[in-house]
Order: C-alpha cells, then sequence, then structure tokens
C-alpha cells in the first residue's frame, strides 16, 4: 500500500532537503480543507504561504485555467496574446496603479522591482551609475536568490552563498530614526513589508510605515512595499499598506495573485516609474503568459467577487479576540492583523514545532516559523463555523504541558 511514509521516503531519498515540513503527505484539497493519503482531513492554515487564500481548488479559477489550457498557454513576449492586457487592465482597476510587470515567483519580482528602482536613480534622480543604495530592515523575507540573501539578517540564508550583492543598507525594523540616519545621497529607495510575515507575523508601530512614506517624498527616494504575503486580502486590507493609508511608488504582489494555481506576481508602479523600462531591459520567457494571465484575472475577481478583504477582517478580528482570551500559560506575544496572525510561545518552551505537530493530530495544519510562533493563515473563505470549530482546539494545544 502506498501509505505516507513511502512518499515522504521518496522525497527524503530523491530531494534536496532543502525543507522540513509536517508529516502529512496531502493529495486533495477544497476550500480550507485538505486530505492526506490515508484519507484524514485537515483544516488548512498555512494557505501555501497565503498563496491559495482563495481556498484550494477554487472552482471558478480551475474554469479559468481549463478553458485557458484547451486554447493557448505560451507564446513568450515575442507576441501579443490576448489575455495579459486584460490582466493588466484588471490589476490597474483593482489597485490603482497605472501600469505593472509581470513576473512568476515572488523573489523574480523583487529582483525585478530592485531593477526598477534602480535604473529610476540613475536616470531620474541622478544618482551616479552603480552607486545606488535600496535601505531594507533587518529580519525581512523578500526571497532566496543570491542578491535578496545578500541583504538577510537571518545567518542560515546566507552564511554559505556569498559573494553577495552589495547596496542594501539595513537597519532596524520599526525604528524610523534608523531609516533617517540611514539616508544619503545615493538612496533610492526603501524596501519594506508592512508587516513582516516570516519573521513571526512583526507589526511595527502605528504610524511608522507612513513615517516611511513621509520620509521618502521628502528625499525624492521610492518607497516599495513588499506585499507578495501581506497583499490582496491577507491582512483584512487589500494591501496592508492600506492599514496606514499609505501608497507605495512600487508595488510587488504574488501568492495569492494566482490561487495557487499557477506562479504570477508582479510589480505594480506608475508609469514615471515603470515607463522607464524598454525593449530589452528585462524579461521572462514565462512571465506574462497567457495561462497565467487568466489564471490570475479569475482570482482577482474571486476577490472582489466574494468580499475576501472584508472576511479577513471580520474573522482575523473574531479570532485575535478569542485568542486574546487564552491564559498565556505557554504564550509569550500575539500578533496580528486579519487572518494573519503569530502566537509566539515562550522561548523556554523550546519552540512551536511539538505544538504544530499536536495540532495535525487534532486535525489542523499550521506551520512554527522562526523557531518559537506559530502562524495561523487559513483560507480567506474560513466561514465562522470552522473558525468556532478550530478556536478551542488551538486554545487546548497552547495551554497543553
Amino acid at each position: 500500500m502506498l501509505n505516507s511514509e513511502y512518499f515522504i521516503n521518496l522525497e527524503n531519498q530523491y530531494g534536496a532537503h532543502n525543507y522540513h515540513p509536517l508529516d502529512v503527505v496531502l493529495v486533495k484539497g477544497e476550500g480550507v480543507w485538505v486530505y492526506d493519503v490515508e484519507g484524514n482531513k485537515y483544516l488548512d492554515c498555512l494557505s501555501a504561504y497565503s498563496a491559495v487564500s482563495q481556498g484550494h481548488n477554487h472552482p471558478k479559477i480551475k474554469q479559468a485555467m481549463i478553458d485557458q489550457l484547451d486554447r493557448l498557454t505560451l507564446t513568450s513576449r515575442a507576441f501579443y496574446n490576448d489575455k495579459l492586457g486584460l490582466f493588466y487592465k484588471k490589476l490597474s482597476e483593482m489597485t490603482g496603479y497605472e501600469m505593472s510587470l509581470p513576473m512568476n515567483s515572488g523573489a523574480e519580482a523583487v529582483e525585478t522591482a530592485i531593477k526598477v528602482a534602480r535604473k529610476w536613480g540613475y536616470h531620474i534622480k541622478g544618482v551616479p551609475r552603480h552607486q545606488a543604495e535600496i535601505i531594507v530592515a533587518d529580519g525581512n523575507f523578500h526571497g532566496r536568490t543570491i542578491t535578496i540573501i545578500s541583504f538577510t539578517s537571518t545567518h542560515q540564508y546566507k552564511h554559505d552563498f556569498g559573494p553577495f550583492t552589495p547596496g542594501f543598507p539595513m537597519v532596524k525594523y520599526g525604528d524610523i530614526k534608523a531609516i533617517e540616519d540611514a539616508i544619503n545621497d545615493n538612496t533610492v529607495a526603501i524596501m519594506l513589508e508592512p508587516l513582516q510575515g516570516e519573521n513571526g507575523i512583526l507589526i511595527p508601530p502605528e504610524g511608522y510605515f507612513k513615517a516611511v512614506e513621509n520620509l521618502c517624498r521628502e528625499n525624492n527616494i521610492l518607497l516599495i512595499a513588499d506585499e507578495i504575503q501581506t497583499g490582496l486580502g491577507r491582512t483584512g486590507a487589500f494591501f496592508a499598506s492600506d492599514h496606514e493609508n499609505v501608497r507605495p511608488d512600487i508595488m510587488v504582489i504574488g501568492k495569492a495573485l494566482s490561487g495557487g494555481f499557477y506562479p504570477v506576481s508582479a510589480v505594480l508602479a506608475d508609469e514615471p516609474i515603470l515607463g522607464l523600462i524598454v525593449p530589452g531591459d528585462h524579461g521572462s520567457t514565462f512571465g506574462g503568459n497567457p495561462l497565467g494571465a487568466a489564471v490570475a484575472i479569475a482570482a482577482l475577481e474571486v476577490i472582489e467577487e466574494e468580499k475576501l478583504v472584508e472576511n479577513s477582517r471580520d474573522l482575523g478580528q473574531y479570532m485575535m479576540d478569542y485568542l486574546e482570551e487564552v491564559p498565556k500559560k505557554n504564550i509569550h506575544d500575539l500578533r496580528g492583523k486579519g487572518l494573519f496572525i503569530g502566537i509566539e510561545l515562550k522561548h523556554e518552551l523550546g519552540g512551536a514545532r511539538r505544538y504544530a505537530e499536536v495540532l495535525k493530530q487534532k486535525g489542523i495544519l499550521a506551520k512554527e516559523t522562526h523557531t518559537h510562533t506559530i502562524r495561523l493563515a487559513p483560507p480567506l473563505v474560513l466561514d465562522k463555523d470552522t473558525a468556532d470549530w478550530m478556536l478551542p482546539i488551538i486554545r487546548d494545544t497552547l495551554l497543553m504541558d
């Protein structure tokens, strides 16, 4: 019989060990639920790191993909296709940005934003060529390419992979004075996550992101928001930047942009910024392909039609209110916005992995992040009845010895 152990052993034998998954082998998903090889049912509280915000196997997105599969999947950008322009238009209508540049993965989109900001710095701001600097924050997670790990503060992500790309001064996250002190004549951009997800759902002090925007305006600097994980409704606003009424100059999105069906990411900006890109500057064989565009249009429509932003806001607050009443026996801190909640356990407990494993046994799939924090990020289609089933289980698990 092909059981979970068989498939786990296959991965361990033939695959590079670059992840440490929970011991569950999933074969099917529907809405907020997933099923393993043995037929066990679980509530997914990770949403593939927020990529399946619309829920697993969403029928509308699936149908859009099937319809496009029957027509045309890939042309490269050597030719036009009849879906990409519609995708651009939908993005502009929903986000308010004039232009977009599509890629595939989130890391590719971050790399794209870096290139765009540097070109803007040289052509518009007048920074000496190859001297541009982009200020970043410690604890960030923007991806794993060589350039991106060049400005991580997580030792394991970078220590064996140098030499690194220069040009990224790092400051303390949430410290506006540190950013102010790091700005110089070569600063072309500040790139931040409005809320740090991989670092344990860290929320900066109120007013921080607005203050960063003001600094950018005062110093002729671009503000880049990495909303790959926090955007498209995850935090109870369409963009996490919206919580402080901030409009970044460059917005980076991905993950839920395709509802988990296909890798799609994008960089959004207005024409004075993205209009600097000319043929030959940047590209991707798969970026902007008709299959990805069709899927992304449907994924965006689902967010709109099913009011997933509002559901994230309301159910997220409901969950936070419940969790705040849990005795603090094992809890060091509770943080969250929308359906993006971090429960940091007391460090003397030795880490959150054991608690994630217990939750799995009880039918809830969550994952530890940065050792001590359990991240709760269910699909935004979660309903109150399911939340009411889940919350007492989480409470009991948090109180275990």
